[in-house]
């Protein structure tokens, strides 16, 4: 319904009911289309890394969290309690969010929602989560291991922490709570690109992290450094195999939860923010895309994806 006037003489008119926010900035969630632009141009960023700059920062991001792991093997250890534990783990996803590294997970809200704004291939994102992924758990398995020959009296809480996702089997508890992991740190993510303050983000952070390791939710990258931790004992009744198997079903649950469950529908809250991207894409989208023939582009405009 086209807007009406609110006959008070100064011009100024009502949005009519069933306004189409695309076209009437009067009934347009701004914050919402604020976040999804923040993410995509954050997205571009991140998708078009170099090979060792995205190495590197998924090496720190194992580093990073293994901070709160070795917290959380500190906490429990003293004081036996789980919740005191995965309250202490967030401090891995404070120094996450303000150490500027990434996981994995937190891979799935902005670089996807880039991908279906256009400004990105997918098989671009599939390089960045492998890349992520695997450099998350080299930092982590380094980390983890200086962690248990720093404090061998960890060892038993290790074995204990660690175990619990390789007992949690394969079957749909497992995969549950490994849609959940995914969900709630790529909630995370969404919160904290709804705003630019720092201290406001730590929030997410906070939460996220304690929900994570608190509740034992199966994260691919926390349950791989919890199980590091006990294989670096030499007594962990399991070994890697029984590791690989576990972190891949929580990396498929996690990318169920985080990628249909909170990215897609939040693309959903503003698809004409989406639509007006894929239209009128950024400099930087490279030229090979089919909507970016401009024989009058700039000489610093890149002409090709980023290479492996």
């Amino acid at each position: 319904m086209p807007p009406v006037d609110d006959g008070d003489g100064d011009g100024w008119t009502r949005p009519g009911v069933g306004s189409d926010p695309a076209r009437d900035p009067e009934v347009a969630e701004k914050p919402v289309e604020e976040t999804l632009t923040r993410a995509i141009d954050e997205g571009r960023r991140r998708i078009s890394r170099k090979t060792w700059p995205l190495l590197a920062t998924g090496v720190l991001g194992g580093i990073d969290v293994g901070t709160g792991v070795l917290a959380l093997l500190f906490v429990e250890h003293e004081t036996g309690s789980v919740v005191l534990a995965g309250l202490a783990f967030s401090i891995g996803f404070i120094a996450l969010s303000l150490a500027r590294s990434e996981l994995f997970t937190e891979d799935f809200l902005v670089p996807v929602t880039t991908v279906i704004a256009r400004q990105a291939r997918f098989r671009m994102l599939l390089r960045l989560w492998a890349g992520t992924l695997a450099a998350n758990l080299v930092g982590g398995w380094l980390f983890t291991y200086l962690v248990m020959k720093g404090f061998p009296q960890f060892a038993d809480t290790a074995v204990k922490a660690g175990h619990h996702y390789v007992q949690l089997g394969l079957g749909v508890t497992a995969f549950s709570l490994a849609v959940l992991g995914g969900t709630v740190i790529t909630l995370m993510t969404w919160m904290q690109h709804t705003t630019e303050s720092a201290g406001l983000r730590l929030v997410p952070a906070v939460t996220g992290g304690f929900l994570l390791a608190g509740a034992q939710l199966n994260h691919a990258v926390v349950n791989s450094l919890l199980m590091f931790a006990a294989l670096h004992t030499g007594r962990a009744p399991f070994g890697y195999l029984e590791w690989a198997q576990t972190a891949g079903l929580a990396a498929a649950g996690n990318i169920v939860g985080g990628v249909l469950l909170v990215t897609l529908l939040r693309v959903l809250q503003s698809p004409h923010t989406v639509q007006r991207e894929r239209e009128e894409p950024a400099a930087g989208v490279p030229v090979g895309d089919d909507r970016r023939h401009d024989p009058g582009a700039r000489s610093d405009r890149p002409t090709d994806e980023p290479g492996i």
